[in-house]
């Protein structure tokens, strides 16, 4: 799974929630439907669904609001690694995003989890992008 895909998908969000759009189709992947079932557990989007058309398959994710204002309960995400720069980190070296209220996901050797998890379980990897 290459790191672009990840890219467009945070790239999406980051464009519907700025338009708050109520919901954002995505490519569905492995690795785009962890990163939804990670975002739906840290209580960041609401739900989502997986499409099937023929041979094509998407994820719709309805993103999260609050208020009348309907701020964003997703303020900022920052992809991390790239392509041409993948970056790695130890699981005591993983860094703490806006002092625990935010989020990195890390791709570790055991699947894609939370920095709190990683941390939890002693394991580091990419660091995918960072949440807040």
């Amino acid at each position: 799974m290459a790191t672009d895909t990840i890219a467009d998908m945070l790239t999406r969000i980051r464009n519907a929630n700025l338009a708050k759009h109520q919901i954002v189709q995505i490519p569905a992947t492995k690795k785009t439907k962890n990163i939804a079932q990670l975002l739906l557990s840290e209580g960041l989007i609401d739900s989502f669904e997986e499409l099937k058309s023929g041979l094509n398959r998407s994820l719709l994710l309805s993103l999260k609001y609050q208020g009348k204002e309907r701020k964003p309960c997703i303020e900022k995400i920052q992809c991390i690694s790239k392509p041409g720069s993948r970056v790695y980190s130890h699981a005591t070296k993983i860094p703490r995003i806006l002092g625990g209220f935010g989020l990195a996901i890390v791709s570790t050797s055991r699947g894609l989890m939370t920095d709190h998890q990683a941390r939890k379980e002693g394991v580091g990897g990419e660091l995918l992008c960072y949440i807040w």
